[in-house]
């Protein structure tokens, strides 16, 4: 009996006129750092599903990644790229270099995907998490072929950039805990306006990261989209079954009490199936709902929050503004108060209120983090307001160590040792002990000899590297 087996690797010649380069690629498995010629130094990571064959076109799926883990990033979408039989690639992107480099970038990685791989040219689309997801937002409007895009925990990059005649298939993926929430809410209104396909989802779990079942879902959209537009063949099995698990979600929803997510979903639903199914049950169901006192009192009391939201978000990006400009160290006190307020929405009862409050940290933490990148890309850096920034941090993140030590720093360059010995105190009742990093801090020569500083060190850490000399 002739035995076939399933190579584990891809081998690919690339034809040139005198050489032929050889390209291994072995499946189910990460591979990174591949070169796309030898005249561009930028390379691109790629995933190879478990069953991938040269017999068929694939779908590619360009994952953004601008924190420099290209293969952690993929590896969120390798479950759902293996169960739904889509290629994934990280092309090199760098939040340190322009936006037109990095779209030069991305175009020069997907044409070398497209040159070697079996890749359906009308199933490519791009995705990220966070800063990625913006820019993955970005790629459909300058790259041509790049039919969607999957953005996770962020809404798009740009929205005036948009163009009713060159419409692409957007998925968000967000918490309602994630302060993105709401404008991931309404960026739906802006594509419904410029009629994208689009989709959101809500990750009901609320963590950092959505769990696999939202990256599977968001492919099998595309899927879904796909046979509903003839790119591929039409699947009535996949496509009973992947509305026969949306319908169970959806009462799952209703069953538990969750009536907003029911009726959000259900309208999901109806943009997702309506070319493939009949959808007036559905419509009838989402109707009835509608009309249910209990889910009237529970969208008027999202909506109270949503508004009371607004007006908080506003008194912070006025205040934040101000305070940087004008080095307002006296008003640490109302951020301190804010948080306090923050932390009693968020440790109430109130599900719409503790909703709000993680948004609202999440907001001003976001806001904090932003001024302090403008001002370090400043050619003269404006001190005063990175320290002012890197205090308020503190309050922010009481129990994030970095800001401290950044505040103890600058405020030791510029010889301001009572404040450097005062965060430092603070750090250290907060539980810091990592005296390798305090006593290599830039800055810190003067501030690490004076008795005050040893005297602190010895108190909370037993380490003190210079004698005490009590005077």
């Amino acid at each position: 009996m002739k035995k076939i087996y399933t190579s584990l690797f891809l081998i690919t010649f690339l034809l040139q006129p005198t050489i032929a380069q050889q390209m291994v690629l072995k499946k189910g498995t990460i591979i990174e750092s591949l070169s796309i010629n030898d005249s561009i130094a930028e390379t691109f990571s790629l995933y190879l599903p478990k069953d991938f064959t040269t017999d068929k076109f694939w779908p590619l799926l360009l994952i953004m990644d601008l924190e420099g883990k290209p293969k952690q990033t993929i590896s969120m979408f390798v479950q759902a790229a293996e169960k739904e039989g889509y290629v994934l690639a990280a092309p090199s992107v760098k939040d340190s270099i322009s936006l037109t480099d990095n779209m030069v970038n991305t175009s020069n990685a997907f044409r070398k995907i497209i040159e070697i791989l079996p890749i359906h040219k009308d199933r490519v689309y791009a995705g990220g998490i966070d800063s990625g997801a913006r820019l993955a937002s970005l790629v459909p409007i300058f790259i041509r072929n790049v039919n969607g895009v999957v953005s996770v925990n962020e809404s798009m990059a740009n929205t005036d950039l948009l163009n009713s005649k060159r419409t692409f298939h957007f998925i968000g993926i967000v918490g309602k805990r994630n302060f993105n929430y709401i404008e991931m809410l309404n960026l739906e209104k802006v594509l419904d306006r410029f009629r994208y396909p689009n989709q959101v989802l809500l990750d009901e779990n609320d963590g950092k990261w959505p769990n696999q079942s939202y990256f599977k879902k968001a492919l099998q959209l595309f899927t879904l989209a796909a046979m509903g537009r003839k790119f591929v063949a039409k699947d009535s099995s996949y496509i009973e079954n992947a509305f026969k698990e949306d319908i169970a979600k959806v009462n799952r929803f209703k069953n538990s009490g969750r009536l907003l997510l029911a009726e959000q979903y259900m309208a999901e639903m109806m943009s997702i199936y309506s070319v493939h199914k009949n959808m007036d049950s559905l419509r009838q169901v989402q109707k009835e709902l509608r009309k249910n006192k209990v889910f009237r009192g529970m969208k008027r009391a999202e909506s109270a929050a949503f508004f009371k939201e607004s007006l908080l978000k506003e008194d912070y990006q006025y205040y934040i503004e101000e305070d940087v400009i004008t080095h307002n160290f006296n008003n640490l006190g109302w951020w301190n108060y804010q948080m306090a307020e923050i932390q009693k929405f968020i440790s109430g009862v109130n599900p719409n209120e503790k909703e709000m409050g993680y948004r609202l940290l999440g907001y001003v933490n976001a806001l904090a983090e932003d001024n302090i990148e403008i001002e370090l890309s400043e050619p003269v850096i404006d001190e005063d307001a990175l320290a002012f920034l890197y205090m308020l941090k503190t309050i922010l993140e009481p129990d994030n160590f970095e800001f401290y030590l950044k505040i103890i720093s600058l405020s030791s360059k510029n010889e301001d040792y009572g404040t450097a010995l005062f965060y430092l105190e603070e750090a250290l009742k907060k539980g810091f002990n990592d005296t390798d990093k305090l006593y290599g801090l830039e800055d810190t020569a003067l501030l690490r000899i004076t008795p005050k500083f040893n005297k602190l060190v010895s108190q909370y850490l037993k380490d003190a590297r210079y004698e005490i000399i009590e005077e």
